[in-house]
């Protein structure tokens, strides 16, 4: 992988990942486009440069992270609940989702079916009560904690899933959109530390490896807190119609170059 592909993989997933539209389907079909989707440095750097879209969000809401009053311990203990069944059930089926990791039949799939769904899903949650994270109980947390295990197969999208969950729970959309970004932290986290812990060797064996992975990091973190500020305005704006007919113009293409013989596996 050369300067020019990191920085466009790092794009992306700044874009994507706090987006209803999958960063690792997009990740998945970008690298298979850019014809490096068999390096194994590629597959590392894909999950590596999430630290810098964790950021993101720490920096952007840095006063629900380290402004310590009476409602902190809730809110920690609150994302604490809800990443536990992510971790459990990819720890469970880490085989399986590796699999379905290398299969960009199952990213156009998921992404046209979810988006189908996100079309009606406005008119689904239509009489939301909790206006604020403070006002989510630990039981609704891992509710929605529940919801994001659907991510654990590429292209359901973790931000669409938590944001529906959310919404499920009564959540307002820009509250459940926010409560999806801060359930984000943890979660990425626990991933990217472990795939960085595997790789470590990897990473070590090249110096350019190395800069490569801080490159893609600050990237990542750029466009990641410009990707949040625009989805919450859109959000409040238009809902989620415009993700759903995005990620179905997306899955349908993906189909389309799968039927008719374009290489995009893994």
């Amino acid at each position: 992988m050369n300067l020019i592909q990191a920085i466009i993989l790092a794009i992306v997933e700044g874009l994507t990942e706090y987006l209803p539209i999958s960063s690792t389907g997009h990740m998945i079909i970008a690298s298979s486009v850019l014809g490096i989707n068999k390096d194994e440095f590629v597959k590392l750097y894909e999950v590596a440069i999430q630290l810098g879209a964790i950021l993101a969000v720490v920096v952007l809401y840095w006063k629900k992270f380290f402004v310590f009053d009476k409602n902190r311990f809730a809110f920690y203990f609150k994302l604490f609940i809800a990443v536990l069944p992510a971790l459990i059930f990819g720890y469970l089926f880490a085989d399986k989702i590796d699999a379905l990791m290398e299969s960009p039949l199952t990213v156009g799939i998921t992404l046209l079916l979810g988006g189908i769904f996100l079309l009606f899903v406005d008119k689904m949650f239509t009489n939301p009560k909790i206006d604020s994270v403070e006002k989510v109980t630990p039981f609704q947390a891992l509710r929605i904690g529940f919801f994001q295990c659907l991510a654990l197969i590429p292209g359901v999208s973790r931000s669409a899933a938590t944001i529906v969950g959310g919404m499920q729970q009564k959540l307002t959309r820009s509250e459940a959109a926010e409560f999806s970004f801060f359930l984000a932290v943890p979660t990425m986290a626990a991933a990217t530390g472990y795939k960085l812990l595997k790789g470590r060797e990897l990473i070590m064996a090249n110096h350019d490896n190395l800069k490569l992975l801080l490159i893609g990091n600050v990237i990542a973190f750029v466009v990641a807190m410009l990707a949040i500020k625009f989805f919450i305005g859109a959000l409040k704006k238009y809902g989620f119609k415009m993700w759903g007919y995005y990620r179905i113009i997306v899955g349908a293409a993906i189909l389309a170059a799968i039927y008719f013989g374009f290489n995009l596996q893994v």
